[in-house]
């Protein structure tokens, strides 16, 4: 497995960080320990051709740091293939501060390839609000040959509803922050398979894109990705070179998103809550119930 030919993944900083809070009601005051969910800058590095050059900075959820850099690198058309990375690992140059060397992880190629890193430019300041900063067209995903999705699979309507109370039963972190989108996979039957948390969608679905790179489960065409929240272009970007056929959202996707959902074949459901949901692309893959 990749990892195990890098540094060991950790973090000085942890997924949650104590505070104290004065808790009002009933017009009395107490205090109460309390958790947040930890926010810093992580800064991307990629190392090929003896060149060192920052790709992106994001702010993130420690936690899963290889796995966010794998996946953003992987969606953005930098590398198609685990294969291509040589070592992921922390950096590890004196002059930076011990404790900011965990914000800074450094992605090394295999080979001694030229990258045209320009269409980056708009990721160097990323935040958990608004994802990636600018906005790409669809002619761009067709330029890096993004396919169509293929048909299949076919998720009955009941399975679809059942994913909002499988994917908060395992929000960890959630539980005892309540400041963490979530993205997750789940199989065709809503098995959960995988789970990644983070103060931004876009980067807990970078963090998912990546285990399955690493993990060597790419493409993930049989499955379902689900976030909480909304669905934005960067999430159906994401899903999209990951194979996804069917992406499902608690609230709604934007216009982009929808697009792009159509342009390339994919379902798109939103509004997923309780027993009912929006199709807005793809309702060829919902099976409903027969009367």
């Amino acid at each position: 497995m990749l990892r195990n030919k890098g540094t060991t993944e950790k973090s000085r900083r942890g997924s949650k960080t104590k505070t104290r809070v004065r808790i009002v009601e009933n017009g009395q005051a107490r205090l109460k320990s309390d958790a947040l969910a930890t926010e810093e800058p992580m800064e991307i590095r990629l190392l090929t051709g003896g060149k060192t050059q920052t790709v992106a900075v994001t702010m993130r959820t420690p936690g899963a740091d290889f796995e966010l850099a794998a996946g953003f690198l992987y969606g953005e058309g930098i590398v198609g293939s685990s294969e291509e990375i040589l070592k992921i690992s922390y950096c590890v140059d004196p002059e930076v501060d011990a404790e900011q060397q965990y914000n800074i992880v450094n992605v090394e190629l295999r080979g001694n390839r030229e990258y045209d890193l320009r269409s980056l430019e708009r990721h160097f300041y990323t935040t958990s609000a608004c994802g990636v900063c600018g906005k790409a067209s669809l002619e761009q995903l067709e330029i890096r040959g993004c396919p169509v999705i293929a048909r299949g699979p076919v998720v009955s309507a009941e399975t679809i509803t059942s994913l909002p109370d499988k994917l908060r039963e395992t929000q960890r972190l959630f539980d005892s922050t309540g400041g963490l989108h979530a993205a997750a996979l789940f199989d065709a039957e809503g098995n959960l398979v995988a789970l990644r948390e983070d103060v931004g969608r876009h980067n807990a679905t970078d963090k998912l894109v990546g285990w399955a790179l690493l993990e060597g489960k790419l493409p993930v065409s049989d499955h379902i990705v689900m976030v909480s929240g909304r669905s934005s272009f960067e999430i159906l970007q994401k899903s999209l070179t990951a194979g996804a056929p069917i992406v499902c959202a608690i609230s709604a996707p934007s216009s982009l998103a929808v697009d792009v959902a159509r342009e390339f074949g994919m379902t798109l459901v939103g509004f997923l809550r309780g027993e009912r949901f929006n199709v807005y692309t793809g309702f060829e893959r919902i099976k409903l119930q027969e009367k």
